[in-house]
C-alpha cells in the first residue's frame, strides 16, 4: 500500500503550459503530462494507491476556481488539497467553503504566493485552518524558485507550531528542503508532520534515517512531489533505509490514512 501525500495536477487546458512554466523557471524535469488522467496512469504504474493532490493559488482571484477545479476532480483514490491566497480579502470565508466543498486540506506555498510563515498576516488564517480542523501543508526550506530567500525556514516553522499548536501543520521536504540540520536539531520531536517528497534527490540517506528515528515515524508522511519526482524513485530510496518495516508502514500508507480517513477495507 502506498500512498502518496505530495503530488500536483493541473486543469486539462492549462497542464502542458503551467509544467513548462513551472520548469524553466525551477530548472527541473517533470515526469507526467500534468492532467488528471495522465498523472493517475503514472502513479498507478509507480505503485501508487492513494494520493493527495496539493493546488496552489498563486493569485487572489485564482482561489475561487481552484477550489472549484480541486472538488470536481476529487475522487476516492485522488484527495484534493484546497488553497487560500494571503493576499486575497476573502481568505478566511474561503477556507470555511473549502471545509464545505468537502476537500481534504490546505496548500500553502510561501514562495509561490510571497509570504513568510510567520508573518502577523497569516495568523487569521492559521486560527481558521485550526478551527476547522484542515491538514495544512506547507512548502518548507528551500526552494529553486527564490533560492536566495527562505520563506519558511525550521526556526519559523517552530515558531509558526507553538503559536497554532492545534494545527495540523505539515512541512513538505521532510521539515525544510536542503535544511536537514536545522530540521533535526529545530523541529524532530516536536508535534508536527514532515512529508518525504523530494528527498531522494536532496536528504543524505544517514540523514534521513536520523531525523525518520527523532521524528517519529508517526509523524512522516510518504510524498513524491509529482510531477517533479517520481513516487517509484522516492520509494527506492527509503526502501534502501535501515528503518525498520513497521516505520516503513506508517509512513508508506498507514499515517496518511488516518490523516486522509481512508476506510482501506479489506486492502
Amino acid at each position: 500500500m502506498l500512498i502518496d501525500m505530495h503530488v500536483h495536477m493541473f486543469p486539462d487546458q492549462i497542464a502542458e503550459r503551467a509544467l513548462n512554466s513551472l520548469a524553466l523557471a525551477c530548472k527541473c524535469r517533470y515526469h507526467t503530462d500534468g492532467t488528471v488522467d495522465g498523472t493517475r496512469e503514472k502513479l498507478r504504474e509507480w505503485g501508487v494507491d492513494f494520493c493527495a493532490a496539493l493546488n496552489i493559488a498563486t493569485k487572489p482571484t485564482q482561489q475561487t476556481s481552484i477550489n472549484n477545479w480541486a472538488s470536481s476532480v476529487q475522487s476516492e483514490s485522488i484527495r484534493c488539497f484546497g488553497s487560500v491566497h494571503p493576499d486575497a480579502p476573502d481568505a478566511v470565508d474561503e477556507l470555511h467553503r473549502i471545509k464545505a466543498l468537502g476537500l481534504s486540506g490546505v496548500k500553502l506555498h510561501p514562495d509561490y504566493q510571497n509570504f513568510f510563515i510567520d508573518e502577523p498576516k497569516m495568523f487569521p488564517i492559521y486560527d481558521a485552518i485550526s478551527e476547522l480542523e484542515l491538514p495544512v501543508t506547507f512548502h518548507a526550506g528551500r526552494d529553486p524558485y527564490s533560492l536566495d530567500v527562505v520563506h519558511a525556514s525550521p526556526a519559523a516553522a517552530i515558531k509558526v507550531a507553538n503559536m497554532f499548536p492545534h494545527m495540523k501543520m505539515i512541512l513538505a521536504h521532510m521539515g525544510g528542503m536542503a535544511m536537514y540540520d536545522e530540521v533535526e536539531r529545530l523541529l524532530a520531536g516536536k508535534n508536527i508532520m514532515f512529508d518525504t517528497a523530494m528527498s531522494a534527490r536532496f536528504c543524505p540517506p544517514e540523514q534521513f534515517e536520523h531525523i525518520v528515528n527523532k521524528h517519529g515515524s508517526e509523524r512522516i508522511l510518504f510524498g513524491s512531489d509529482c510531477p517533479w519526482s517520481r513516487a517509484c524513485d522516492e520509494f527506492d530510496y527509503i526502501e534502501k533505509t535501515q528503518l525498520r518495516c513497521s516505520d516503513k508502514e506508517n509512513i508508506y500508507w498507514k499515517n496518511a490514512a488516518k490523516l486522509l480517513r481512508i476506510d482501506l477495507g479489506n486492502r
